[in-house]
């Protein structure tokens, strides 16, 4: 038995359920957490709902700016994409999470944590191993995997037994499930989980369709300090705000939508439907400063970590040794990536029309096809290509003698 519980509570209907059902079989004290980050709904409420519970200890957390500085804005220093084109905004979201439940337990003396993630997706895994990587002997509840209320009715008769509101709207299921924050909002289950289906138009709560997206063109210059986006047409802004307006930027153009069939690592495909606007611009503006400041070598081996980084972050490995590492290395590249890039926002496209940075690599005397008043000598590369071609040329000559 727990003593104490820390549950992770939206104060919608599931983790409502979730705290009561803690409450008849734990009989333990629970105490929830509410994260902001940035999801766009009034948190308030979640805490008068847990105090109708009777829980004595309720914690809503703002947790936008420490969301965006460390946890989006380090994950987008290394170009993430899981599978080639999903930008984790679920996943970024899982180990801040967890580490805070973990810090409100070791405060309130808890020895059990709580979420409300099912038995067949990613969430469970990543909460628990940001559970486990933090506090190594703490108790895991997932009551997902644990109760009988495996159906829609199921719930909602415990809900009324319990006397537990419950909204008319909520008797019927959804037409989908989301989850929402600074970075994106997802659209999963029910009617998209036919993959040969297109989504509904009235779905989307972020971003006009590209379609309906101005017929003129936006322009924004975005600067950047050491990898981060620091201001928009000289505007500076905090983290949480920069990426706040970037979705807006990027909501109002048609911007940053997503449908894509994904490799959960419990193993199944899944579809999923995504609205990542300020993401969008931000990973396509980002990358082309990183074409004038950083070196060949290292933009190319930051190429080849890229799939491994992003799909420790999808499998919940944020707090792992070797996502760590990486990061180090990302990092030490981004120090210098300082300088203004300049798009196009047009109909869903980010169109990158200008770069400049004080430290740029890109040498004009160099790269032009005029004149370049003996910046490189052209004979140079006849002894540059027999080299090249050394292990070619004796391959062949080898191979033929058979």
């Amino acid at each position: 038995m727990s003593s104490a519980v820390v549950l992770a509570y939206s104060g919608g209907l599931d983790t409502s359920i979730i705290l009561k059902w803690l409450q008849d079989t734990y009989g333990c004290e629970v105490v929830t957490f509410t994260a902001d980050l940035g999801q766009g709904e009034e948190l308030e409420p979640a805490r008068a709902k847990a105090a109708q519970f009777g829980v004595k200890e309720i914690f809503v957390d703002d947790l936008r700016e420490e969301f965006v500085r460390d946890y989006v804005f380090p994950m987008f220093r290394a170009n993430a994409l899981y599978e080639g084109t999903y930008l984790l905004g679920t996943s970024i979201a899982r180990p801040l999470i967890a580490k805070r439940q973990i810090e409100i337990a070791k405060q309130v003396g808890a020895d059990a944590v709580c979420h409300g993630a099912t038995g067949k997706g990613n969430d469970q895994v990543r909460f628990e191993l940001g559970y486990y990587g933090l506090k190594p002997d703490v108790k895991v509840i997932a009551p997902w995997r644990e109760w009988d209320l495996n159906s829609r009715t199921k719930l909602l008769a415990y809900a009324d037994e319990a006397g537990i509101p419950v909204a008319q709207s909520k008797r019927q299921d959804a037409p989908y499930s989301t989850d929402a924050n600074l970075l994106h909002i997802s659209y999963e289950g029910n009617a998209l989980e036919d993959p040969w289906v297109e989504y509904s138009e009235d779905m989307f709560t972020r971003s006009v369709s590209p379609e309906n997206a101005p017929d003129k063109p936006t322009y924004i210059e975005v600067e950047f300090e050491k990898g981060d986006p620091v201001a928009i047409d000289g505007v500076k802004y905090s983290p949480a705000d920069m990426l706040a307006k970037l979705n807006q930027l990027g909501g109002d153009n048609g911007i940053g939508r997503l449908d894509i069939v994904e490799s959960r690592f419990v193993g199944m495909k899944s579809r999923g439907v995504y609205e990542t606007p300020g993401g969008t611009i931000l990973l396509a503006v980002r990358r082309a400063l990183e074409t004038i400041c950083l070196d060949r070598g290292e933009m190319h081996y930051k190429d080849q970590m890229m799939p491994q980084y992003a799909e420790l972050i999808y499998n919940g490995f944020w707090f792992s040794p070797e996502r760590e590492m990486m990061q180090a290395a990302i990092d030490t590249c981004s120090e210098s990536v300082t300088g203004t890039v300049r798009a196009k926002l047009y109909k869903g496209n980010v169109i990158v029309v200008g770069r400049k940075a004080a430290n740029t690599l890109y040498d004009d005397r160099l790269s032009t096809f005029e004149e370049d008043g003996g910046a490189y000598d052209q004979k140079d590369a006849a002894g540059f290509i027999k080299l090249q071609a050394l292990r070619l040329r004796t391959l062949k000559v080898a191979r033929e003698k058979k």
